[in-house]
């Protein structure tokens, strides 16, 4: 065998013994709830949207922009 078909037969066995390992999914579905049971979920609320008179540009980490809107500056302002 060449290196590469070793390095190919150590990967395949190494995956196999990992997929050996991991747990199985439980065999019975898991119950879904009923619809009066639904209704008393709590009900995550979306924010609310940025006013008329600011930007609302959002950044990376979802803060937004406090400057104004339509402003001219080129940066923006995240609070």
């Amino acid at each position: 065998m060449s290196k590469m078909d070793d390095l190919r037969a150590m990967r395949e066995a190494r995956y196999e013994a990992a997929r050996a390992a991991r747990p199985k999914p439980p065999a019975t579905p898991t119950p879904t709830p009923k619809p009066a049971e639904r209704s008393t979920l709590a009900v995550v609320p979306e924010p609310p949207e940025p006013g008329p008179s600011l930007c609302g540009h959002r950044n990376m980490s979802g803060r937004t922009c406090t400057r104004e809107a339509g402003h001219a500056a080129k940066s923006h302002r995240y609070s």
